[in-house]
């Protein structure tokens, strides 16, 4: 397993950005990912000699850029009259995540409906085939990210854009774990060919919710999501990394197992140990 490189969704240590980096190096990452929606990493926040300048801090520090999450929130891309500017800033965010010389956006798109024919279902399929198209023909991939949908559905999903040079998959695997319920070597095996990036993440599920709600496209009603499940350290939930690895592994997946740490009041200490459990299993 000594493929595998380690990096640090640098926004879950809490910090300002140039912070953010440094501490990523200092608990041992070889990578980072940013979020590029918000505040500073926004496209329109950073001129060419901007993004020169960060570029060369990241490489100072000994890192690379593993992704950049351009996740619009909400409906995703499901709702057609809000596509034109989602696909826009999804756009700038592949021009970026270039001039930060990384090849990996990453997104949630919605919850890919069931029935293929679902008019939000065809929504999606436009916008994501647009983008799939623009990120390929510059190199990129425009990768979904597990959790709203099984694996399977995903896959069909993919291959029906039929643009896979330019769409992938950001593999996370306590998402399906948690929303899903699904085994992680099956939806691994399911969507080997378009994994360009993953989340290293766990969780455990007490019982299954509905992904419109845990994906905030419909009212939680008052449900309590710490009721349906929880995110862990790693190697504290329903994520059995070795299983898992090995079979990343032998899907010829070859990049980083990006930290991410969604909760908890420790963010710096949970991630080391993050990078000791990784260190100690690759």
């Amino acid at each position: 397993m000594k493929r595998f490189k380690i990096g640090i969704m640098a926004d879950g240590l809490r910090l300002p950005l140039r912070e953010g980096i440094i501490k990523s190096r200092e608990l041992g990452a070889e990578g980072i990912q940013l979020y590029a929606t918000h505040g500073e990493m926004m496209p329109d926040n950073l001129s060419k000699e901007d993004r020169r300048e960060l570029l060369k801090f990241i490489r100072a520090q000994g890192l690379v850029v593993s992704a950049l999450c351009g996740d619009p929130g909400g409906h995703g891309f499901g709702v057609e009259e809000k596509n034109p500017a989602r696909i826009a800033l999804s756009k700038a965010i592949i021009d970026l995540a270039l001039d930060l010389e990384c090849n990996v956006v990453t997104t949630h798109i919605g919850v890919v409906p069931e029935k293929h024919d679902d008019p939000e279902r065809l929504v999606m399929q436009k916008a994501c085939r647009e983008l799939g198209l623009y990120a390929g023909s510059k190199g990129a991939s425009f990768a979904i990210e597990t959790g709203p949908e099984p694996a399977e559905r995903l896959r069909g999903f993919l291959d029906s854009l039929e643009c896979d040079k330019g769409m992938g998959v950001n593999f996370d695997p306590a998402n399906l774990v948690m929303v899903i319920g699904e085994d992680t070597v099956d939806s691994v095996n399911h969507l080997a060919p378009y994994i360009v990036h993953t989340h290293a993440k766990d969780g455990k599920q007490f019982k299954k919710p509905d992904p419109l709600v845990v994906y905030g496209i419909s009212s939680h009603g008052g449900a309590d999501m710490n009721d349906f499940f929880l995110e862990t350290p790693l190697g504290e939930g329903g994520v059995d990394f070795p299983k898992y690895l090995d079979a990343l592994e032998k899907a010829g997946f070859e990049g980083f197992l990006t930290i991410e740490r969604e909760v908890g009041d420790r963010p710096e200490e949970d991630i080391g140990a993050a990078v000791r459990f990784l260190r100690n299993i690759i």
